[in-house]
């Protein structure tokens, strides 16, 4: 039986705060979609103290940010760029259009089309998140998706020049220096000067999740995101520093990040702990790291490799590391998380930053049902059919005519009975059904 050395806030706590959010992003939305490029604008200026009379860049301040990195930069930037584009490719080869005759005559398939254009939201308000436009420009490129729009909050008072030439040198189409709700909204319900978009990505605070929320539907959306989580999953084959510092990488995220740790040695839990409160002492931005680790951390300590994998599934975490003396056991038989990041030579960082999978993962356990955003988020898969003979359009309009008849729909029945007429020279009466021949009938 696990035992929770240390337990994160109630379920009523965290609802409390969803209402509040939930409240202020309906409202913004509303006004947005009545008063457009003047609700953006006045939405700027209060929440991000920044206004301009057009918000998307022109060529020559995106050139500007991408000279005044430095070469080093611009090489590290198209390092995980390129990894970020191979492994997409890998994915979107994958995906194949299919064609094949499943009854003599009758042919059936599907083809992969990608969206008509995505709206990237690359958070940057406390820290320039410039990993963000790899992760989503990128993979609607390789997608094919042939209009690419981007939006990023202003950093400490202006465009910040990293997240600019990420997504320049990702292939976005417009960049737009706008953030929060204003930008989300904005590419979803479109503006005068912003047409709209048909699916809307990319990681965002509380309030950019709540909008994706609420605007799904209206457009699609990658799936439904919160706070970054992490799940350290470790035994005694590592060692505190390496447990508590890959917890507070990710916490550093923000006050409502949850970090846990799940073993089955109660002495790495406790000595993780302590190494986490020593660690908190030097860590720069242990403001946020500290509140969200003692406001939504946890520690588990359970009896073997399976209970541990039961805890996890149902945590269903966003980032699961895996630090273990046999981590494809985690590989082989966990079922919910966002991405896995398998023995202590990796971690989750790798994953946002370089490594080439995608960052944005789900959270508040959508694990449970989705995957993160990949080359297929951007593709529809859809499905054509083709009867190619007399004899294949009677034979399956035959059944249908049936099956029709125990459903109540004389309509779609007559889609049917007017083909095994028209192709199979059968006398059906109108509304009627087609009358099973020798091939059909069930006692045949």
């Amino acid at each position: 039986m696990a035992i929770w050395l240390k337990k994160g806030a109630a379920v009523e706590v965290k609802a409390d705060a969803d209402r509040k959010v939930r409240d202020i992003v309906e409202s913004t939305l509303a006004d947005i979609e009545q008063r457009g490029d003047a609700a953006v604008r006045d939405l700027s200026i209060k929440f991000d103290n920044w206004d301009r009379e057009d918000y998307q860049l022109s060529l020559t301040e995106i050139q500007d940010c991408i000279d005044s990195l430095t070469p080093q930069a611009l090489k590290d930037i198209e390092f995980a760029q390129t990894q970020v584009r191979n492994f997409a490719q890998i994915q979107r080869d994958s995906m194949k259009d299919v064609e094949v005759e499943t009854l003599p005559g009758v042919i059936l398939g599907h083809k992969n089309l990608p969206l008509n254009s995505a709206g990237c939201y690359v958070p940057g308000g406390k820290y320039p998140l410039l990993a963000s436009a790899h992760m989503s420009v990128i993979t609607a490129k390789v997608a094919g998706v042939p209009r690419i729009i981007t939006c990023a909050p202003p950093f400490q008072g202006k465009p910040a020049p990293a997240i600019v030439a990420a997504q320049a040198l990702a292939g976005a189409d417009a960049i737009y220096a706008l953030g929060g709700i204003q930008a989300v909204g904005a590419m979803a319900l479109g503006t005068d000067s912003i047409n709209p978009v048909d699916i809307l990505v990319g990681p965002g605070n509380a309030f950019v999740a709540e909008a994706k929320r609420q605007l799904y539907g209206r457009v699609g959306i990658d799936l439904f995101a919160g706070p970054t989580e992490t799940l350290v999953i470790a035994d005694e084959s590592v060692d505190a520093e390496l447990c508590a510092t890959d917890i507070l990488g990710q916490v550093e995220h923000g006050p409502d990040s949850p970090g846990i740790l799940l073993t089955n040695s109660e002495t790495l839990a406790r000595e993780t702990m302590a190494e986490i409160e020593h660690l908190l002492e030097v860590l720069p931005t242990a403001q946020h790291a500290r509140q969200a680790w003692e406001t939504f951390g946890e520690v588990i300590v359970a009896e073997s490799y399976e209970e541990m994998v039961k805890i996890a599934d149902d945590i269903a975490s966003e980032h699961v590391q895996v630090m273990t003396k046999d981590p494809d056991y985690f590989l082989d038989n966990m079922t919910n998380y966002g991405a896995l990041f398998l023995g202590p030579r990796t971690n989750v960082a790798y994953g946002d930053k370089t490594i080439g999978t995608n960052h944005t993962l789900p959270t508040k356990k959508a694990a449970r049902y989705t995957g993160g955003l990949w080359v297929g988020k951007f593709i529809k898969t859809c499905t054509y059919q083709k009867v190619l003979t007399d004899d294949a359009s009677a034979l399956v309009g035959e059944y249908c005519s049936r099956l029709c008849g125990l459903e109540g729909f004389a309509g779609h029945g007559e889609q049917a009975n007017i083909r095994v007429r028209r192709y199979g020279g059968r006398d059906v009466p109108y509304a009627g059904t087609a009358e099973p021949t020798d091939r059909t009938r069930a006692d045949g």
